[in-house]
Protein backbone atom coordinates (compact mmCIF):
# COMPACT_ATOMS: atom_id res chain seq x y z
CA UNK A 1 0.00 0.00 0.00
CA UNK A 2 1.38 2.94 -1.13
CA UNK A 3 1.61 6.64 0.70
CA UNK A 4 -1.73 8.83 0.21
CA UNK A 5 -0.52 12.18 -1.26
CA UNK A 6 -4.23 13.73 -1.26
CA UNK A 7 -6.93 13.21 1.05
CA UNK A 8 -10.40 15.24 0.58
CA UNK A 9 -12.86 14.17 3.60
CA UNK A 10 -16.16 15.21 4.12
CA UNK A 11 -16.33 17.69 1.30
CA UNK A 12 -20.27 19.41 1.35
CA UNK A 13 -20.92 21.93 -1.23
CA UNK A 14 -24.19 23.32 -1.87
CA UNK A 15 -25.50 26.02 -4.31
CA UNK A 16 -28.85 27.38 -3.00
CA UNK A 17 -31.56 24.74 -2.71
CA UNK A 18 -28.93 22.58 -4.68
CA UNK A 19 -26.36 19.83 -2.92
CA UNK A 20 -23.75 19.37 -5.57
CA UNK A 21 -21.39 16.89 -3.25
CA UNK A 22 -22.43 15.51 -0.01
CA UNK A 23 -20.26 13.91 2.72
CA UNK A 24 -17.16 13.69 -0.12
CA UNK A 25 -14.14 11.68 1.30
CA UNK A 26 -11.73 10.48 -1.66
CA UNK A 27 -8.10 9.32 -1.58
CA UNK A 28 -5.40 9.33 -4.24
CA UNK A 29 -2.20 7.37 -3.58
CA UNK A 30 1.44 7.75 -4.64
CA UNK A 31 1.65 6.77 -8.17
CA UNK A 32 -1.80 5.77 -8.80
CA UNK A 33 -4.11 6.38 -11.83
CA UNK A 34 -7.17 7.27 -10.42
CA UNK A 35 -10.61 7.42 -12.56
CA UNK A 36 -13.43 9.47 -11.30
CA UNK A 37 -16.75 8.78 -12.57
CA UNK A 38 -20.81 9.67 -12.51
CA UNK A 39 -23.53 11.31 -14.64
CA UNK A 40 -23.81 14.65 -15.52
CA UNK A 41 -24.53 16.96 -12.61
CA UNK A 42 -23.15 14.35 -10.14
CA UNK A 43 -20.31 16.89 -8.57
CA UNK A 44 -17.10 15.50 -10.28
CA UNK A 45 -16.55 18.81 -11.55
CA UNK A 46 -17.26 20.85 -8.66
CA UNK A 47 -15.26 18.18 -6.42
CA UNK A 48 -12.63 19.13 -8.77
CA UNK A 49 -13.19 22.90 -8.54
CA UNK A 50 -12.84 22.83 -4.72
CA UNK A 51 -9.73 21.25 -4.97
CA UNK A 52 -7.78 23.08 -6.97
CA UNK A 53 -9.53 26.12 -5.35
CA UNK A 54 -11.93 27.76 -7.66
CA UNK A 55 -14.67 26.71 -4.75
CA UNK A 56 -14.96 27.15 -1.27
CA UNK A 57 -15.95 23.80 0.22
CA UNK A 58 -19.42 24.24 3.15
CA UNK A 59 -17.53 21.48 5.24
CA UNK A 60 -14.70 19.54 5.00
CA UNK A 61 -11.19 19.46 4.46
CA UNK A 62 -8.51 18.97 1.81
CA UNK A 63 -5.03 17.79 2.52
CA UNK A 64 -2.11 17.57 -0.06
CA UNK A 65 0.87 15.63 1.08
CA UNK A 66 0.06 15.60 4.68
CA UNK A 67 -0.66 18.94 4.72
CA UNK A 68 -3.85 21.30 4.67
CA UNK A 69 -4.73 23.02 2.02
CA UNK A 70 -6.07 26.79 2.14
CA UNK A 71 -9.60 26.69 0.20
CA UNK A 72 -10.14 29.34 -2.49
CA UNK A 73 -6.67 29.57 -3.76
CA UNK A 74 -5.38 27.98 -6.98
CA UNK A 75 -1.94 29.52 -6.31
CA UNK A 76 -1.94 27.62 -3.44
CA UNK A 77 -3.12 24.47 -5.02
CA UNK A 78 -0.29 24.68 -7.60
CA UNK A 79 2.21 26.03 -4.49
CA UNK A 80 1.14 22.40 -2.80
CA UNK A 81 1.97 20.23 -6.19
CA UNK A 82 -1.53 20.28 -7.94
CA UNK A 83 -1.83 20.64 -11.48
CA UNK A 84 -5.00 20.43 -14.12
CA UNK A 85 -5.42 19.79 -17.39
CA UNK A 86 -8.75 21.31 -18.86
CA UNK A 87 -10.49 19.67 -21.67
CA UNK A 88 -10.55 22.55 -23.75
CA UNK A 89 -6.64 24.04 -24.20
CA UNK A 90 -5.69 27.67 -22.13
CA UNK A 91 -3.21 28.07 -24.51
CA UNK A 92 -1.98 31.16 -26.79
CA UNK A 93 -1.89 31.14 -30.15
CA UNK A 94 0.30 33.77 -31.35
CA UNK A 95 3.31 32.53 -28.45
CA UNK A 96 5.69 29.97 -28.92
CA UNK A 97 5.79 26.92 -26.70
CA UNK A 98 8.40 28.04 -24.60
CA UNK A 99 6.63 31.32 -23.95
CA UNK A 100 3.01 29.63 -23.14
CA UNK A 101 5.12 27.12 -20.65
CA UNK A 102 6.30 29.60 -18.77
CA UNK A 103 3.88 32.68 -18.75
CA UNK A 104 2.68 33.19 -15.35
CA UNK A 105 6.00 31.65 -13.70
CA UNK A 106 7.80 35.22 -13.44
CA UNK A 107 7.62 37.97 -10.95
CA UNK A 108 6.02 40.68 -12.57
CA UNK A 109 8.27 43.33 -11.81
CA UNK A 110 11.12 41.71 -13.73
CA UNK A 111 11.69 43.27 -16.69
CA UNK A 112 12.69 40.79 -19.91
CA UNK A 113 12.34 36.71 -19.26
CA UNK A 114 15.33 34.43 -18.67
CA UNK A 115 14.57 32.15 -21.60
CA UNK A 116 17.80 30.47 -21.69
CA UNK A 117 17.01 28.80 -18.11
CA UNK A 118 13.92 28.19 -18.90
CA UNK A 119 14.85 26.03 -22.20
CA UNK A 120 16.95 24.07 -19.87
CA UNK A 121 14.74 22.97 -17.83
CA UNK A 122 12.16 22.64 -20.21
CA UNK A 123 14.26 20.55 -22.54
CA UNK A 124 15.26 18.35 -19.23
CA UNK A 125 11.42 17.79 -18.83
CA UNK A 126 10.60 16.98 -22.42
CA UNK A 127 13.39 14.17 -21.73
CA UNK A 128 12.19 12.83 -18.68
CA UNK A 129 8.98 12.41 -19.51
CA UNK A 130 9.18 11.41 -23.09
CA UNK A 131 7.33 14.73 -23.88
CA UNK A 132 8.82 15.90 -27.16
CA UNK A 133 7.56 19.39 -29.17
CA UNK A 134 9.77 22.24 -30.60
CA UNK A 135 9.98 25.11 -28.08
CA UNK A 136 10.28 27.77 -30.66
CA UNK A 137 6.89 26.19 -32.75
CA UNK A 138 4.06 28.66 -32.11
CA UNK A 139 1.30 26.85 -30.40
CA UNK A 140 -0.61 27.98 -33.40
CA UNK A 141 0.66 25.78 -35.30
CA UNK A 142 0.55 22.88 -33.57
CA UNK A 143 -1.38 19.56 -33.76
CA UNK A 144 -4.05 18.99 -31.27
CA UNK A 145 -1.68 16.48 -29.45
CA UNK A 146 1.44 18.68 -29.52
CA UNK A 147 -0.92 21.22 -27.76
CA UNK A 148 -2.05 18.50 -24.98
CA UNK A 149 2.13 17.73 -24.76
CA UNK A 150 2.17 21.55 -24.28
CA UNK A 151 -0.62 21.65 -21.31
CA UNK A 152 0.88 18.80 -19.55
CA UNK A 153 4.37 20.13 -20.24
CA UNK A 154 2.74 23.43 -18.33
CA UNK A 155 1.87 21.38 -15.19
CA UNK A 156 5.06 19.65 -14.92
CA UNK A 157 6.71 22.86 -15.32
CA UNK A 158 5.29 24.03 -12.15
CA UNK A 159 6.69 21.39 -9.71
CA UNK A 160 3.16 19.73 -10.24
CA UNK A 161 3.43 16.10 -8.55
CA UNK A 162 -0.93 15.44 -8.85
CA UNK A 163 -2.07 15.64 -12.11
CA UNK A 164 -5.62 16.13 -13.07
CA UNK A 165 -6.95 15.76 -16.86
CA UNK A 166 -10.72 16.45 -17.35
CA UNK A 167 -11.91 14.27 -20.48
CA UNK A 168 -8.09 14.22 -21.55
CA UNK A 169 -9.04 12.46 -24.84
CA UNK A 170 -11.94 14.33 -26.61
CA UNK A 171 -10.02 15.75 -29.10
CA UNK A 172 -7.53 12.93 -29.45
CA UNK A 173 -7.16 9.95 -32.42
CA UNK A 174 -7.00 6.27 -31.21
CA UNK A 175 -3.38 6.03 -32.03
CA UNK A 176 -2.90 9.99 -29.91
CA UNK A 177 -4.99 8.68 -27.42
CA UNK A 178 -3.18 5.06 -26.63
CA UNK A 179 0.19 7.19 -26.90
CA UNK A 180 -1.33 10.12 -24.40
CA UNK A 181 -2.38 6.97 -21.86
CA UNK A 182 1.41 6.01 -22.55
CA UNK A 183 2.67 8.82 -21.31
CA UNK A 184 0.73 9.15 -18.29
CA UNK A 185 1.89 5.59 -17.18
CA UNK A 186 5.43 6.67 -18.18
CA UNK A 187 4.85 10.16 -15.55
CA UNK A 188 3.32 7.74 -12.81
CA UNK A 189 6.33 5.62 -12.87
CA UNK A 190 8.59 8.80 -12.52
CA UNK A 191 6.14 9.60 -9.43
CA UNK A 192 3.58 11.58 -10.47
CA UNK A 193 -0.23 10.72 -9.50
CA UNK A 194 -3.35 11.26 -12.05
CA UNK A 195 -6.96 11.69 -11.62
CA UNK A 196 -8.59 11.81 -15.14
CA UNK A 197 -12.33 12.38 -15.33
CA UNK A 198 -13.94 10.66 -18.56
CA UNK A 199 -16.72 9.04 -19.61
CA UNK A 200 -15.01 5.98 -21.78
CA UNK A 201 -15.70 3.08 -20.48
CA UNK A 202 -12.49 1.31 -22.16
CA UNK A 203 -10.14 4.01 -21.23
CA UNK A 204 -11.44 3.72 -17.77
CA UNK A 205 -10.80 -0.44 -18.11
CA UNK A 206 -7.66 0.53 -20.05
CA UNK A 207 -5.74 2.98 -18.08
CA UNK A 208 -6.64 3.68 -14.57
CA UNK A 209 -5.91 1.43 -10.96
CA UNK A 210 -8.64 2.36 -9.43
CA UNK A 211 -12.38 4.03 -9.90
CA UNK A 212 -14.07 6.01 -7.85
CA UNK A 213 -17.62 6.58 -8.60
CA UNK A 214 -19.62 9.89 -7.76
CA UNK A 215 -24.26 9.59 -7.88
CA UNK A 216 -26.12 12.82 -6.92
CA UNK A 217 -22.81 14.17 -5.25
CA UNK A 218 -22.20 11.20 -2.85
CA UNK A 219 -19.26 8.49 -3.54
CA UNK A 220 -21.46 5.27 -4.01
CA UNK A 221 -18.79 2.95 -5.56
CA UNK A 222 -15.14 2.32 -5.48
CA UNK A 223 -13.13 -0.45 -6.20
CA UNK A 224 -10.03 -1.35 -8.36
CA UNK A 225 -10.50 -1.16 -11.78
CA UNK A 226 -9.18 -5.41 -12.25
CA UNK A 227 -11.85 -6.15 -9.62
CA UNK A 228 -14.87 -4.56 -11.79
CA UNK A 229 -15.75 -4.67 -15.21
CA UNK A 230 -17.44 -1.41 -17.90
CA UNK A 231 -20.96 -2.61 -17.00
CA UNK A 232 -20.78 -2.28 -13.19
CA UNK A 233 -19.44 0.58 -13.36
CA UNK A 234 -22.47 1.75 -15.57
CA UNK A 235 -24.73 0.61 -13.17
CA UNK A 236 -23.32 2.83 -10.48
CA UNK A 237 -23.45 5.55 -12.40
CA UNK A 238 -27.01 5.54 -13.29
CA UNK A 239 -28.29 3.57 -10.31
CA UNK A 240 -29.57 0.69 -12.98
CA UNK A 241 -29.05 -1.33 -15.81
CA UNK A 242 -28.83 0.67 -19.09
CA UNK A 243 -29.92 -1.00 -21.91
CA UNK A 244 -27.27 -0.81 -24.68
CA UNK A 245 -28.43 0.59 -28.15
CA UNK A 246 -27.64 -1.29 -31.26
CA UNK A 247 -27.21 -1.42 -35.04
CA UNK A 248 -29.55 -3.82 -37.20
CA UNK A 249 -29.39 -5.03 -40.60
CA UNK A 250 -32.47 -3.38 -42.78
CA UNK A 251 -32.97 -2.98 -46.43
CA UNK A 252 -31.25 -0.32 -47.90
CA UNK A 253 -33.16 2.27 -48.85
CA UNK A 254 -33.27 5.15 -51.93
CA UNK A 255 -30.81 8.13 -51.92
CA UNK A 256 -31.69 10.71 -50.34
CA UNK A 257 -29.11 13.61 -49.85
CA UNK A 258 -25.99 13.57 -52.09
CA UNK A 259 -23.02 16.49 -52.20
CA UNK A 260 -21.11 16.46 -55.29
CA UNK A 261 -17.60 18.54 -55.08
CA UNK A 262 -18.22 20.59 -52.74
CA UNK A 263 -16.17 23.42 -51.87
CA UNK A 264 -16.18 26.76 -48.98
CA UNK A 265 -13.57 29.17 -47.86
CA UNK A 266 -14.52 31.08 -44.66
CA UNK A 267 -12.37 32.43 -42.05
CA UNK A 268 -13.50 29.50 -39.47
CA UNK A 269 -12.04 27.02 -41.85
CA UNK A 270 -12.73 25.58 -45.48
CA UNK A 271 -14.39 22.32 -47.04
CA UNK A 272 -12.90 20.33 -50.17
CA UNK A 273 -14.58 18.57 -52.78
CA UNK A 274 -16.56 17.32 -50.13
CA UNK A 275 -18.58 14.67 -51.66
CA UNK A 276 -21.13 11.98 -49.86
CA UNK A 277 -24.47 10.20 -50.51
CA UNK A 278 -27.25 9.19 -48.00
CA UNK A 279 -29.78 6.78 -48.29
CA UNK A 280 -33.37 6.29 -46.46
CA UNK A 281 -32.59 4.00 -43.24
CA UNK A 282 -28.77 4.32 -42.92
CA UNK A 283 -26.63 6.51 -40.25
CA UNK A 284 -23.48 7.50 -42.01
CA UNK A 285 -20.61 8.62 -39.41
CA UNK A 286 -18.28 11.36 -39.67
CA UNK A 287 -15.60 10.81 -37.84
CA UNK A 288 -12.46 13.32 -37.36
CA UNK A 289 -10.47 14.74 -35.11
CA UNK A 290 -11.96 18.33 -34.02
CA UNK A 291 -11.02 21.14 -36.49
CA UNK A 292 -11.10 19.50 -39.20
CA UNK A 293 -14.26 20.85 -41.02
CA UNK A 294 -16.80 18.98 -39.42
CA UNK A 295 -18.45 22.05 -37.79
CA UNK A 296 -19.07 23.93 -41.05
CA UNK A 297 -19.99 20.60 -42.84
CA UNK A 298 -22.84 20.63 -40.26
CA UNK A 299 -23.51 24.18 -40.96
CA UNK A 300 -23.39 23.52 -44.78
CA UNK A 301 -26.19 20.68 -44.19
CA UNK A 302 -28.40 23.38 -41.93
CA UNK A 303 -28.42 26.05 -44.00
CA UNK A 304 -26.01 28.50 -42.21
CA UNK A 305 -23.64 28.23 -44.53
CA UNK A 306 -23.76 28.51 -48.98
CA UNK A 307 -21.59 26.53 -50.59
CA UNK A 308 -18.50 28.57 -53.03
CA UNK A 309 -18.84 25.55 -55.54
CA UNK A 310 -20.71 22.09 -55.89
CA UNK A 311 -24.28 20.70 -55.42
CA UNK A 312 -26.43 19.66 -52.34
CA UNK A 313 -28.75 17.50 -54.28
CA UNK A 314 -31.96 16.17 -51.64
CA UNK A 315 -34.54 13.45 -52.85
CA UNK A 316 -33.09 14.44 -56.72
CA UNK A 317 -33.72 18.10 -56.22
CA UNK A 318 -30.78 20.33 -56.34
CA UNK A 319 -30.92 22.99 -53.89
CA UNK A 320 -30.34 26.63 -55.74
CA UNK A 321 -29.13 28.60 -52.40
CA UNK A 322 -29.94 26.62 -49.31
CA UNK A 323 -31.50 28.41 -46.09
CA UNK A 324 -32.23 27.21 -42.73
CA UNK A 325 -35.84 27.54 -43.20
CA UNK A 326 -35.05 25.56 -46.79
CA UNK A 327 -33.53 23.09 -45.22
CA UNK A 328 -36.45 22.31 -42.67
CA UNK A 329 -39.05 22.64 -45.76
CA UNK A 330 -37.49 19.96 -47.35
CA UNK A 331 -37.21 17.61 -44.50
CA UNK A 332 -33.90 18.18 -42.63
CA UNK A 333 -33.67 17.97 -39.02
CA UNK A 334 -30.39 19.44 -37.25
CA UNK A 335 -29.07 18.83 -33.83
CA UNK A 336 -26.18 21.15 -33.44
CA UNK A 337 -23.04 20.67 -31.40
CA UNK A 338 -23.68 23.69 -28.96
CA UNK A 339 -26.54 23.28 -26.92
CA UNK A 340 -27.54 26.74 -25.43
CA UNK A 341 -25.80 28.47 -28.11
CA UNK A 342 -27.66 27.28 -31.38
CA UNK A 343 -29.72 24.95 -30.26
CA UNK A 344 -32.04 26.19 -28.19
CA UNK A 345 -32.84 29.77 -26.57
CA UNK A 346 -31.51 29.67 -22.87
CA UNK A 347 -33.54 32.04 -21.89
CA UNK A 348 -36.95 31.02 -23.24
CA UNK A 349 -38.78 28.34 -21.91
CA UNK A 350 -39.33 24.07 -22.96
CA UNK A 351 -42.47 25.09 -24.39
CA UNK A 352 -41.15 28.12 -26.83
CA UNK A 353 -38.41 26.28 -27.76
CA UNK A 354 -40.42 23.35 -28.60
CA UNK A 355 -42.65 25.60 -30.37
CA UNK A 356 -39.70 27.55 -32.99
CA UNK A 357 -40.46 25.31 -35.66
CA UNK A 358 -43.95 24.36 -35.76
CA UNK A 359 -45.97 28.02 -34.43
CA UNK A 360 -47.11 29.02 -37.93
CA UNK A 361 -47.97 25.73 -39.17
CA UNK A 362 -52.16 25.58 -39.65
CA UNK A 363 -53.42 24.55 -35.72
CA UNK A 364 -50.75 26.48 -33.98
CA UNK A 365 -51.40 29.93 -35.68
CA UNK A 366 -54.20 31.53 -37.94
CA UNK A 367 -53.62 34.92 -39.14
CA UNK A 368 -50.29 36.01 -37.54
CA UNK A 369 -52.08 35.00 -34.05
CA UNK A 370 -50.89 31.99 -31.82
CA UNK A 371 -52.66 29.05 -30.69
CA UNK A 372 -50.92 29.35 -27.24
CA UNK A 373 -53.22 26.40 -26.11
CA UNK A 374 -52.21 23.85 -29.11
CA UNK A 375 -48.61 24.55 -28.88
CA UNK A 376 -48.74 24.12 -24.63
CA UNK A 377 -50.42 21.03 -25.19
CA UNK A 378 -48.23 19.69 -27.89
CA UNK A 379 -44.64 20.55 -25.42
CA UNK A 380 -46.24 18.50 -22.92
CA UNK A 381 -46.75 15.40 -24.94
CA UNK A 382 -42.99 16.06 -26.25
CA UNK A 383 -41.88 16.37 -22.85
CA UNK A 384 -43.58 13.05 -21.77
CA UNK A 385 -42.18 11.34 -24.89
CA UNK A 386 -39.09 11.98 -24.45
CA UNK A 387 -38.48 11.94 -20.77
CA UNK A 388 -37.72 15.65 -20.74
CA UNK A 389 -37.11 16.22 -16.90
CA UNK A 390 -38.22 19.51 -16.15
CA UNK A 391 -40.58 21.50 -13.25
CA UNK A 392 -42.97 22.22 -16.26
CA UNK A 393 -43.36 23.24 -19.42
CA UNK A 394 -42.90 27.41 -18.64
CA UNK A 395 -39.11 26.30 -17.47
CA UNK A 396 -36.53 28.21 -19.07
CA UNK A 397 -34.16 26.04 -20.82
CA UNK A 398 -30.89 27.11 -18.99
CA UNK A 399 -32.26 25.49 -15.76
CA UNK A 400 -32.46 22.16 -17.65
CA UNK A 401 -28.86 19.61 -17.62
CA UNK A 402 -27.31 19.01 -20.43
CA UNK A 403 -28.72 15.74 -21.09
CA UNK A 404 -32.71 17.12 -20.92
CA UNK A 405 -31.21 19.92 -23.11
CA UNK A 406 -30.51 17.16 -25.53
CA UNK A 407 -33.42 15.18 -24.95
CA UNK A 408 -35.16 18.86 -25.53
CA UNK A 409 -33.54 19.13 -28.99
CA UNK A 410 -34.32 15.75 -30.30
CA UNK A 411 -38.23 15.91 -29.03
CA UNK A 412 -38.43 19.48 -31.23
CA UNK A 413 -36.71 17.38 -34.23
CA UNK A 414 -38.03 14.02 -34.27
CA UNK A 415 -41.29 15.22 -33.71
CA UNK A 416 -41.19 16.51 -37.14
CA UNK A 417 -40.85 12.98 -38.74
CA UNK A 418 -37.60 14.74 -40.91
CA UNK A 419 -36.23 12.51 -43.66
CA UNK A 420 -32.81 13.52 -43.13
CA UNK A 421 -31.64 14.20 -39.67
CA UNK A 422 -28.12 15.92 -38.93
CA UNK A 423 -26.84 15.21 -35.84
CA UNK A 424 -23.27 17.23 -34.84
CA UNK A 425 -21.56 15.29 -31.23
CA UNK A 426 -24.66 14.13 -30.24
CA UNK A 427 -23.46 13.07 -26.53
CA UNK A 428 -20.80 15.59 -26.03
CA UNK A 429 -20.51 15.89 -22.36
CA UNK A 430 -23.61 13.61 -21.50
CA UNK A 431 -23.20 10.35 -19.13
CA UNK A 432 -23.94 7.01 -19.71
CA UNK A 433 -27.66 7.10 -19.09
CA UNK A 434 -28.28 9.83 -21.33
CA UNK A 435 -26.36 8.65 -23.91
CA UNK A 436 -27.57 5.29 -24.31
CA UNK A 437 -31.22 7.30 -25.21
CA UNK A 438 -29.91 9.53 -27.40
CA UNK A 439 -28.46 6.84 -29.66
CA UNK A 440 -31.64 4.60 -29.35
CA UNK A 441 -33.76 7.67 -30.48
CA UNK A 442 -31.43 8.05 -33.40
CA UNK A 443 -31.47 3.76 -34.15
CA UNK A 444 -35.45 4.64 -34.57
CA UNK A 445 -35.85 7.17 -36.50
CA UNK A 446 -33.07 5.55 -38.91
CA UNK A 447 -35.38 1.90 -39.00
CA UNK A 448 -38.45 4.13 -39.43
CA UNK A 449 -36.58 5.30 -42.71
CA UNK A 450 -34.69 8.33 -42.16
CA UNK A 451 -31.22 9.28 -42.86
CA UNK A 452 -28.69 10.15 -40.36
CA UNK A 453 -25.48 11.93 -40.82
CA UNK A 454 -23.47 11.47 -37.38
CA UNK A 455 -20.76 14.32 -37.24
CA UNK A 456 -18.80 12.52 -33.84
CA UNK A 457 -15.66 12.91 -32.47
CA UNK A 458 -16.56 9.44 -30.45
CA UNK A 459 -14.99 6.48 -32.00
CA UNK A 460 -17.03 4.00 -30.21
CA UNK A 461 -20.16 5.85 -30.85
CA UNK A 462 -19.73 6.29 -34.64
CA UNK A 463 -18.68 2.23 -34.83
CA UNK A 464 -21.49 1.50 -32.26
CA UNK A 465 -24.45 3.26 -34.82
CA UNK A 466 -23.30 4.06 -38.23
CA UNK A 467 -23.47 1.98 -41.29
CA UNK A 468 -21.08 3.28 -43.48
CA UNK A 469 -18.12 5.65 -42.62
CA UNK A 470 -16.35 8.47 -43.71
CA UNK A 471 -13.52 10.24 -41.91
CA UNK A 472 -12.84 14.55 -42.34
CA UNK A 473 -9.23 15.46 -42.26
CA UNK A 474 -8.29 19.13 -42.86
CA UNK A 475 -11.52 19.78 -44.81
CA UNK A 476 -11.67 16.66 -46.63
CA UNK A 477 -14.03 13.71 -46.65
CA UNK A 478 -12.29 10.09 -47.07
CA UNK A 479 -14.32 7.28 -49.03
CA UNK A 480 -17.05 6.07 -47.26
CA UNK A 481 -16.26 2.27 -45.32
CA UNK A 482 -18.57 0.03 -44.58
CA UNK A 483 -18.93 -0.43 -40.73
CA UNK A 484 -18.47 -4.05 -40.58
CA UNK A 485 -14.85 -4.34 -42.35
CA UNK A 486 -13.46 -1.71 -40.96
CA UNK A 487 -11.04 -1.32 -37.75
CA UNK A 488 -10.28 1.38 -35.55
CA UNK A 489 -6.76 1.23 -36.65
CA UNK A 490 -7.99 2.37 -40.14
CA UNK A 491 -9.60 5.02 -39.12
CA UNK A 492 -7.49 6.47 -36.83
CA UNK A 493 -4.89 6.76 -39.48
CA UNK A 494 -7.13 8.87 -41.47
CA UNK A 495 -8.16 10.72 -38.81
CA UNK A 496 -3.86 11.52 -38.97
CA UNK A 497 -3.94 12.09 -42.15
CA UNK A 498 -1.73 9.02 -42.61
CA UNK A 499 -3.65 7.01 -45.24
CA UNK A 500 -4.24 9.43 -48.10
CA UNK A 501 -5.08 6.46 -51.00
CA UNK A 502 -8.46 6.25 -49.60
CA UNK A 503 -9.29 10.07 -50.42
CA UNK A 504 -12.86 10.02 -52.02
CA UNK A 505 -12.25 13.33 -53.59
CA UNK A 506 -15.37 13.92 -55.59
CA UNK A 507 -16.24 10.36 -56.33
CA UNK A 508 -18.43 8.71 -54.56
CA UNK A 509 -19.01 5.41 -53.65
CA UNK A 510 -23.43 4.93 -53.21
Amino acid sequence: MTASVLKLHGITKTFGPVIANRDVSLELRQGEMLALLGENGAGKTTLMSILFGHYVADSGTVEVFGSALPQGSPRAALSAGVGMVHQHFTLAGNMTVLENIILGTERLTRTRHDKATALRRLSELMERFCLAVDPQAMVRNLSVSERQRVEILKVLYRDARILILDEPTSVLTPQEADHLFATLRQLVRQGLSVIFITHKMREVMAASDRCVVLRHGEVVFERQTADTTAAELARAMVGSDIPRARRTEHREGDEILRLACLSLSTGGGHLRDLSLSLRAHEILGIAGVSGNGQGLLAEVLSGLAVPDAGEIIIAGETLERPTPSAMVARGVGRVPDDRTGTGLVADMTVEENLSTEVYRLPGFSRRGILNFKALASRARQLVAAFDVRCPGTDTPVRKLSGGNMQKLILARVLSNAPSIIVVNQPTWGLDVGATAYVHQQLLDAAARGAGVVLISEDLDEVFQLSDRIQVMYQGGLSAPLPTRDTTREQVGLLMSGNDSSATGGCEVAA
